[in-house]
């Protein structure tokens, strides 16, 4: 990484908020930098599914214009720490997906945080996709054309709702990407995973924040210990979709992103995992032009096709 870009993300990491006692205002000043209207270059429909509490879930559909035979419908959830985030801020990340890969991109405005804690923000992916896969011909496709996405807190929902499913023996996508995931349970100095010791101060996203964000997510101590909160600690992975992980070279999550893949592929699954050069945790929102995000989409549409 260029010294000078290096100097200037440490000393904006320097300025760690507190995210318990902040997130309010992390949100806000979020949504004030979201994206402006729509390119006219795309189609968006807004839509929403029914939860387990006949909450209504907002689905967002992005689609370019001129989209030329798409097999492929991408289900996405959004990061933020299950806490910050929505379909709003991703418009942007949502648009370019669409349109480098070709694809419809569902976005889900799942709940967050710590006003609805886990498992909420899960099962409200898990009506979503659920009810996406069943109505699959009324939308125009087939539910094998469904891949999953998340980035960060959204990877981690992708991966434990592969595993929901599974265990509710219900339909699972074929695919799934996941995108700098969240997969364990332990951010603190006693991580096993080097990554957290070495970019978990100076990288924009710090072990502190990460620790913070998993603390409001979960419901109880309990949950720490749950396949569906942190998937890596599952201890049984069989029967997962076709995986691509992507992660980010300096990241406190690099590794056990890396450690799911291999876990994965110990248990049989089929896995690609590819370490994106010189990023950080987030790169998904670097100008579409830019060589990581091309680079990005290259290992997306290899995947994909």
């Amino acid at each position: 990484m260029n010294k000078y870009l290096k100097k200037v993300i440490s000393k904006v990491s320097y300025y760690d908020l507190d995210v318990k006692n902040n997130f309010r205002r992390i949100r806000k000043t979020k949504n004030l930098l979201s994206p402006g209207p729509i390119s006219i270059n795309y189609e968006t429909l807004d839509l929403e599914i029914k939860s387990f509490d006949d909450y209504l879930v907002p689905i967002r559909a992005f689609k370019p214009k001129v989209l030329t035979g798409a097999e492929k419908v991408i289900i996405y959830f959004h990061g933020g720490g299950w806490v910050i985030g929505n379909i709003d801020n991703y418009s942007r990340i949502c648009m370019n997906l669409s349109k480098n890969t070709n694809t419809v991109v569902l976005s889900v405005d799942y709940r967050l945080a710590p006003e609805y804690k886990f498992p909420i923000g899960l099962q409200d992916c898990y009506y979503a996709v659920k009810s996406i896969c069943e109505n699959a011909e009324k939308f125009g496709f087939k539910r094998d054309d469904v891949v999953l996405m998340g980035d960060s807190a959204g990877g981690n929902l992708a991966a434990a709702l592969s595993l929901m499913l599974r265990d509710k023996n219900e339909y699972i996508p074929q695919k799934q990407i996941l995108v700098y995931p969240s997969t364990y349970n332990d951010h603190s100095a006693n991580s096993p995973f080097k990554s957290v010791r070495d970019f978990g101060t100076d990288y924009i996203l710090t072990a502190k924040r990460i620790c913070d964000y998993m603390e409001l997510y979960a419901s109880s101590k309990e949950d720490f210990d749950n396949p569906y909160f942190a998937p890596l600690i599952s201890e049984n992975l069989y029967n997962q979709p076709d995986t691509l992980v992507l992660t980010a070279w300096y990241d406190p999550l690099r590794d056990e992103g890396e450690a799911y893949a291999q876990k994965l592929w110990k248990f049989g699954n089929k896995v690609t995992c590819k370490r994106v050069f010189d990023t950080i945790h987030g790169f998904l929102g670097l100008p579409a032009a830019s060589r990581q995000m091309n680079r990005t989409y290259h290992y997306i549409n290899q995947f994909l096709s």
